[in-house]
């Protein structure tokens, strides 16, 4: 009987600890062009257990998929703003954002603005 209470014991501490090969996460990121996009997106592939990362340029939404036995969403988030990109609830440094193509400064209402025109279909560039 003991047997059996500490082989149900293990199986339920087993089962707790298991991790998720396939974690699926969603994030916020800021950003505002293609160039953006392929920055964001290699972060977090470069990322040891990230199998996938989609960033959308209009939504700003990150979906990844990842492994959580070899890296954490916490990770991710740091190899993000790393590369000068802003979360929801992690701010890229100065330098970090700073580092970024002068197309890609989300920060300053201009470009943000540049890109939105963009996106419309009636806008013609100079």
């Amino acid at each position: 009987m003991k047997k059996i209470a500490v082989l149900i014991t293990f199986l339920m501490a087993t089962v707790t600890f298991a991790q998720n090969k396939n974690a699926k996460a969603s994030l916020e990121v800021d950003g505002v062009c293609m160039m953006c996009k392929d920055r964001i997106e290699k972060a977090c592939i470069k990322t040891k257990g990230v199998k996938s990362a989609i960033w959308n340029v209009e939504t700003h939404e990150l979906k990844l998929i990842y492994n959580e036995g070899k890296t954490s969403l916490d990770d991710i988030k740091k190899n993000i703003v790393a590369v000068g990109h802003d979360l929801k609830d992690m701010k890229a440094t100065d330098e970090a954002y700073n580092s970024v193509h002068p197309c890609c400064k989300y920060r300053n209402e201009d470009v943000r603005d540049d890109h939105k025109d963009e996106k419309d279909p009636n806008h013609k560039k100079h």
